[in-house]
């Protein structure tokens, strides 16, 4: 087999693992950067290996587009033209049904996207999805799927679900590769919990290494959100890993955690570094704002980052509105931020520290923040947690 999956530890719903791949023996729960086109803006994959990253994502549809994964082939797959050494995973390019949604006509054939480079139309077939993605050559691959926003009703949420059940086993027919690539079904069904619950028991008939939970972080409340994250790890079987994807809110990841999810991927960090947003155990630290101007400490003194034990706030504020490293600078804290929080909840949940860790985070994120409290208080109660 090209993955195996072994609980190392568990609290409630909660669990740690080890997700063992071709290229790396990753520990969950884990987050992805995301890496479009094999790269993370502004950071080289050294620094990536430095702050811990275990699984960068790629995306099928840009990488298809440029540089083509017949040339990512020819040079050796996606691991040797980025020289990652650890784990890859690429969507299927389903996202781009949402993403750019002016630029594609979805029918029961595929997709047909508008280049964005040139203007040229593209099909994207469930069959070419796998053949490109078995090019790339990536540990984790993703069933093309057909999504929708969580924001829209009606019978399209429907119609979306039962498309991307037929689609799942072209997609498995195309797979060429399955004993190099894992390739994940995507639970779609918006947030109806019927429609959920056929996508579940759709997908688990199929026996597939992994599973996603797809459609979600589009707009939705939180509590809708987690309701069907709750649904869907209950229902996803317990010896395989369970992705939540487009995932990037600390607090999100902590709880479908608790929720017993494994997998997150987001832009999120690395977007609002570009921004001039620091991530931080108390929520956010804005590095435009003024009051940085002349603030000597560190964007969080409790880390063990290179850029904050090597630069000053005040320095960073400079940077940020005058020069691009500003924004590489809290693109690498942002992500360390999020390899620790990773770490740290694998090693709370293996050594039996789980809910005083939820405890401690959540006292550290709601701090001056009403709303925030109110959410942590039910998270709290949820889980039996007393804070």
């Amino acid at each position: 087999m090209a993955l195996r999956f072994e609980i190392l530890g568990r609290f409630n719903r909660a669990r740690a693992a080890q997700l063992i791949l071709p290229h790396y023996e990753c520990q969950t729960p884990l987050f992805m950067p995301v890496g479009t086109q094999g790269t993370i803006k502004g950071l080289t994959t050294h620094q990536l290996e430095d702050i811990g990253c275990q699984i960068i994502l790629g995306n099928t549809y840009h990488l298809a587009l440029r540089p083509t994964s017949e040339l990512i082939d020819e040079l050796g797959g996606l691991h040797k033209f980025m020289n990652w050494p650890r784990a890859l995973l690429t969507d299927s390019g389903g996202f781009q049904m949402v993403s750019l949604l002016h630029l594609a006509d979805i029918t029961e054939k595929g997709v047909t996207f508008q280049s964005p480079v040139d203007g040229k139309p593209m099909l994207l077939t469930p069959e070419e999805s796998i053949q490109i993605q078995n090019r790339i050559g990536a540990d984790i691959i993703m069933a093309l799927d057909d999504v929708v926003k969580t924001t829209i009703t009606g019978p399209r949420i429907e119609e979306a679900m039962y498309r991307t059940l037929r689609w799942i086993d072209r997609c498995i027919a195309a797979h060429k590769r399955p004993h190099e690539q894992n390739l994940f079904g995507i639970v779609q069904g918006g947030l109806d919990p019927v429609l959920r619950d056929i996508c579940v028991r759709g997908l688990v008939e199929r026996n597939l290494p992994g599973y996603a939970i797809g459609g979600l972080a589009g707009g939705e409340d939180k509590d809708s959100f987690w309701r069907v994250v709750a649904q869907c790890t209950a229902a996803l079987p317990e010896h395989k890993p369970r992705y939540v994807m487009g995932v990037g809110y600390p607090l999100d990841i902590v709880v479908c955690s608790a929720l017993g999810a494994d997998m997150y991927d987001c832009v999120y960090p690395t977007r609002t570094a570009r921004f001039g947003t620091a991530l931080v155990p108390e929520g956010v630290l804005k590095l435009k704002h003024k009051a940085m101007e002349d603030d000597m400490r560190p964007i969080d003194p409790t880390c063990d980052c290179m850029v904050c034990k090597t630069y000053t706030r005040a320095y960073i504020h400079c940077l940020v509105t005058k020069d691009a490293m500003g924004s590489q600078l809290l693109s690498y804290h942002n992500l360390y931020y999020m390899m620790k929080l990773s770490r740290d909840l694998h090693s709370s949940i293996v050594e039996g520290r789980f809910p005083e860790f939820v405890c401690q985070f959540l006292q550290k994120m709601v701090m001056n923040n009403f709303t925030q409290t109110v959410i942590s208080l039910s998270i709290a109660s949820y889980y039996n947690i007393t804070c």
